[in-house]
């Protein structure tokens, strides 16, 4: 069965000029994961560097579904409520593949549960927007709840391919 994903990210270019609008900068702690930690053999990293001009961090690597594996991630614990927001906006840039944001809440048990948005990471600097209304539940019963938000992931999941994408910020947006 194919899951059911679309792209959610909105560029802010799309704005009207005078929508007043109110953010909130996020200070993540960006930690690398892989599919290693189940027996997967997909290959990574993430390093803060200086990337087309402005200090980021950036995922790299080869996703491979060998060995029942197939995503690696830069995520960073997010201990917030979030109730009042719209969602989450992110400056990107990478090698205009798909990549994947998952949000994890209170309450979710398995590392597999997530709540998860598809977004491109066009080859320069862009604003990504991605509503919490458009994330979908993967593989949990669980409701959202915008209280209860603990951590951000960015994966390149999925499907064998090579990763490059860097986040320069992250806010939250009305």
């Amino acid at each position: 069965m194919k899951r059911r994903m679309f792209i959610a990210a909105t560029l802010l270019a799309a704005l009207p000029a005078h929508a007043e609008e109110m953010q909130m900068d996020l200070e993540p702690d960006w930690g690398y994961v892989a599919d290693t930690v189940m027996g997967g053999v997909s290959e990574g990293r993430a390093t803060r560097e200086s990337v087309a001009g402005r200090d980021a961090v950036r995922l790299t690597g080869e996703v491979s579904t060998e060995n029942n594996g197939g995503f690696i991630q830069m995520a960073t614990p997010v201990p917030r409520d979030v109730s009042g927001w719209t969602g989450i906006e992110l400056d990107v840039i990478g090698n205009g593949e798909t990549y994947e944001m998952r949000l994890r809440t209170e309450g979710m048990t398995r590392p597999w549960q997530s709540f998860r948005a598809e977004f491109a990471a066009p080859p320069d600097w862009t604003t990504i927007r991605l509503p919490f209304d458009a994330f979908e539940a993967n593989r949990t019963d669980i409701v959202w709840d915008p209280a209860g938000l603990r951590r951000i992931g960015v994966l390149a999941v999925g499907r064998e391919f090579t990763v490059d994408i860097a986040v320069a910020g992250m806010r939250l947006y009305r």
